[in-house]
């Protein structure tokens, strides 16, 4: 890699932990402070789809920060911002708080998500659980980090040998039915049991680190997995949909493992895949 390409992801990076942690500064004081969950909807929400003030200080503190040092750039959030067409040259894609649920409750498994996407791939990525201060960064081609430890997907080759992380997207119908199908099947092959952490990003970190040896879920948007993607993939995994497509910067489900068990997870997650 060159001198001057190295240096320019070492530079983005670095902006990308700045703006989780400032981020992250502001879900901690919300919490310390006190913080009022409310439905995403004021009109028939669901009581369990929880939104704050805290989610948006927090995405505005970001956006703030990756605009004072890359102008230019474009921003895809989860709260307000929105971006019509992400086929651009410089995108950061930022989830200020994933595990809102977990969040409401006080349960300190949730996380910031920073990614930067130049020319549609995936090339620097932070997620940081500020209740734990734990950073996991990854750059494309410089391996993953936790906590600048690096990190590495688990060796273990056959399902019998892990634990699987998986995700509950809100919808309560078919989606849920789906999940449990393949939760039913994947204990079949004898797995060592199932996690439901209830922070996309931290799952895929979990698979980037060797605790889980994969995860899925059957709806995830762009900013839940944007930046554990390449974590995963930058510690020596393989991500892609629960149908085995690559992944799109769009709603999506999302299948992650250590590669060696990929194959095996997707006959799983691909025959309960919902419609």
């Amino acid at each position: 890699m060159p001198e001057s390409e190295t240096l320019d992801r070492e530079r983005l990076l670095d902006t990308a932990v700045a703006a989780a942690r400032a981020g992250g500064e502001v879900l901690m004081q919300y919490l310390r402070e006190g913080v009022r969950m409310r439905n995403k909807s004021s009109e028939g929400g669901k009581s369990y789809d929880l939104v704050s003030d805290a989610d948006i200080d927090s995405e505005k503190a970001i956006a703030n920060l990756i605009r004072s040092r890359h102008p230019t750039h474009d921003l895809l959030g989860e709260e307000a911002l929105s971006l019509d067409d992400t086929n651009v040259a410089d995108l950061w894609i930022i989830d200020p708080l994933d595990g809102t649920n977990n969040y409401a409750h006080r349960v300190p498994q949730f996380s910031v998500s920073i990614a930067y996407y130049h020319q549609g791939l995936a090339t620097v990525a932070a997620v940081l659980n500020p209740a734990r201060d734990e950073l996991f960064t990854a750059t494309r081609g410089g391996g993953a980090f936790c906590n600048d430890t690096p990190a590495h997907v688990s060796d273990a080759s056959s399902l019998s040998e892990t634990l699987i992380g998986c995700g509950f997207y809100y919808d309560r119908g078919d989606m849920m039915r789906s999940t449990l199908s393949s939760i039913e099947d994947l204990f079949g092959h004898h797995i060592h049991g199932i996690r439901r952490f209830g922070s996309a990003a931290l799952d895929l970190c979990s698979v980037g680190c060797g605790q889980f040896g994969g995860y899925f879920e059957y709806q995830l948007s762009p900013w839940d997995f944007a930046a554990g993607r390449l974590f995963v993939e930058e510690a020596g995994g393989k991500v892609s949909t629960a149908r085995g497509d690559d992944l799109p910067l769009a709603s999506s489900s999302v299948l992650a493992s250590n590669g060696r068990l990929h194959n095996d997870l997707l006959s799983i997650t691909s025959r309960h895949h919902p419609q």
